[in-house]
């Protein structure tokens, strides 16, 4: 008796999970099918673009192959396809850090990824670099996570939860009051918005004690990626898109040490040079995932990787219990601003992508 009722109990619960009308969990059994069916084919390399304006010329280009199978989940899109002969997923993040995260921690937890490249337009905070340069930072922070003081209270001030190691005074601090303009004449002036103090993220390891928490404020990328962007250097961009359409520099590829990221779309010149003179950052990326690089979602996606205590972005496939020999990596490239040259960048993705080796 006791046997039969385990059988009927085992063919129950296989009734359930392969009938996706009778199963409640967040993944249906028709996507559990495709995840599997795609990891099958894996590992990817993931390409994880802010929208579709700056993603359509890499699905125009001649380099991109698409598989035709495509994946929906949790509004997200991703793409299959490849590269030369590198096997690549592209997904579309949308604006903000948080969007960022939520997209390339699908796209890590889904599907059997052994490493992330992002790619996208950024804002520049480096007088050096000029529109239509591609930069490829070796760190990022994320310069949105503040401590807000309040009117009357200074650097000697405790900030509050301080003491409790939430919110130390140990990177920088903006005093709005040095961004008044017309008081030369005044002997002294202030501002109610008075002092806002940068912080570090809090990350939790995964290999670590459980809710016990870290702090970093600048992330390196992958150093193997890194070494194989710095060998494009050499490539030489074009500079014009006609005859009559040219950049008045010629666009260059170049690495540099620090790039930083906010839900901040940043046009202003002011906060541009404070970020470029006291971070020593080189670009921005705005909105979307852009800061001197400025940027606003890719750190997060960095920080991700940090949090698991692989190498930056190592996720394991959710089909295996395990991680793979060798963990995701993440690098990202950014072109400053210039729709007609971001098709350089593409170029510049897929030659990354073809040299990709462990």
């Amino acid at each position: 008796m006791a046997a039969n009722l385990k059988i009927c109990s085992v063919i129950f619960l296989a009734v359930v999970v392969l009938n996706e009308q009778e199963t409640n969990g967040a993944l249906s059994a028709r996507t559990w099918r495709k995840i599997y069916n795609a990891n099958r084919n894996g590992p990817y390399l993931g390409l994880v673009i802010p929208n579709l304006f700056e993603m359509n010329p890499l699905l125009q280009s001649p380099s991109f192959t698409s598989s035709n199978l495509t994946l929906d989940f949790d509004g997200r899109r991703f793409r299959f396809g490849t590269i030369g002969e590198k096997k690549v997923i592209l997904a579309m993040t949308g604006l903000g850090v948080i969007n960022a995260g939520i997209t390339t921690q699908l796209l890590l937890s889904l599907f059997k990824v052994e490493g992330v490249v992002h790619c996208g337009i950024a804002g520049n905070a480096n007088p050096s670099l000029n529109i239509g340069d591609v930069t490829i930072p070796q760190y990022w922070s994320h310069t949105g996570l503040w401590s807000w003081q309040r009117y009357g209270q200074g650097p000697k001030d405790e900030l509050p939860l301080e003491s409790d190691g939430d919110y130390p005074k140990k990177i920088a601090y903006l005093k709005f009051a040095n961004y008044t303009v017309n008081a030369a004449h005044v002997a002294s002036y202030d501002n109610l918005l008075n002092n806002i103090w940068f912080e570090a993220e809090e990350v939790y390891p995964i290999d670590e004690t459980p809710e016990e928490r870290q702090h970093t404020f600048w992330v390196a990328v992958d150093p193997h990626y890194f070494n194989i962007s710095k060998k494009l250097e050499v490539l030489k961009l074009e500079g014009c898109t006609s005859s009559t359409t040219c950049l008045s520099e010629t666009p260059k590829v170049t690495t540099v040490k620090r790039g930083t990221s906010a839900s901040i779309f940043l046009d202003n010149a002011a906060y541009r040079s404070f970020i470029y003179n006291k971070f020593k950052v080189r670009w921005t990326w705005k909105a979307r995932l852009w800061h001197s690089y400025v940027f606003s979602k890719r750190c997060l996606s960095l920080l991700l990787g940090l949090s698991r205590t692989w190498p930056v972005g190592a996720w394991p496939s959710p089909m295996k219990p395990t991680p793979s020999p060798r963990s995701p990596q993440i690098i990202q490239l950014r072109l400053l601003w210039n729709l007609s040259s971001y098709y350089q960048l593409v170029s510049l993705v897929t030659k990354l992508i073809s040299t990709h080796r462990y």
